[in-house]
């Protein structure tokens, strides 16, 4: 009997990645086709229910209430039309305590961690001095590293069309930094259009040589992985910046980081190239 419950898990499993990758497929998604990919289904999401999915997200952070004034609220997180939407407030709560003020966020974060894959969502950030942020992170003893796929303060003079990327290696094996003193690797996209006018595709191709950022499908930048060879938290969040974006005005709040899905793939080979025609 318990040999029987193995296998039959065992063919569940493998029927929910055939009929998740046949999916995906017929949806016109799908990563860099120079490699061969299979989706990882405890990172992906279309978001269609209506209530944020328990068994792969935390609706906040548990291990840290957000970048002040603004307070990380579970209660700015929500299943709606079909879409994760992060809000931000200007309201003042009972449990906000200084360095919190004024002003409520919000996060969400993976349970499982990942090392390596292709991550797109198809997102439009709020319109707001309040950026929205799509990251991987984890905190770990030893290491300490995260990759910013984007931070966004669309409504920053500026900034509209902004498309801010960093890597931060805060310490790995023969490194130690602080939270101001570390090493980063920072670089703007300025996009052709305003960034909070519509939604667009954002993706992350991560491996052990390479890392890439896309904007609807093509390659924004790509820099050598050097120090980021360990699992990290996937993240969605809505953060006050205001040593960088400035503080949000009552009138811009409430806003909206919404999120259409996320998809994600880890590689599981190379392409062989196409046999040329003709060829023996």
């Amino acid at each position: 009997m318990e040999l029987n419950g193995k296998f039959i898990k065992f063919l569940l499993n493998i029927c929910l990645i055939i009929g998740l990758s046949i999916w995906i497929i017929l949806s016109n998604a799908a990563p860099p086709i120079s490699s061969i990919w299979l989706p990882i289904n405890e990172l992906t999401d279309e978001f269609d229910g209506v209530t944020l999915n328990q068994s792969k997200w935390d609706d906040h952070n548990p291990k840290w209430k957000g970048r002040p004034p603004g307070l990380y609220s579970p209660s700015n997180v929500s299943v709606k039309d079909g879409q994760l939407v992060l809000r931000a407030r200007a309201e003042s709560l009972p449990e906000l305590m200084l360095p919190y003020r004024d002003f409520t966020t919000s996060a969400v974060k993976s349970k499982q961690r990942v090392l390596y894959g292709y991550f797109e969502i198809r997102a439009k950030p709020m319109k707001s001095r309040v950026a929205s942020a799509f990251w991987f992170y984890d905190s770990q003893p030893e290491h300490w590293t995260e990759i910013d796929v984007f931070e966004m303060g669309p409504l920053v003079p500026g900034h509209e069309r902004a498309y801010h990327m960093n890597v931060h290696i805060f310490r790995v094996p023969g490194f130690q930094g602080t939270i101001k003193d570390h090493m980063r690797f920072q670089k703007d996209w300025i996009a052709p259009w305003p960034l909070a006018d519509d939604f667009h595709l954002y993706g992350l191709e991560w491996d052990e040589k390479h890392i890439r950022w896309y904007v609807d499908d093509k390659v924004v930048r790509e820099i050598e992985n050097v120090y980021c060879h360990y699992p990290l938290h996937m993240n969605f969040d809505t953060e006050t910046m205001p040593d960088w974006l400035g503080l949000p005005s009552q009138a811009e709040l409430p806003a909206e980081f919404r999120i259409d899905y996320v998809r994600s793939w880890k590689k599981v080979g190379p392409r062989a190239p196409a046999q040329e025609q003709g060829a023996e």
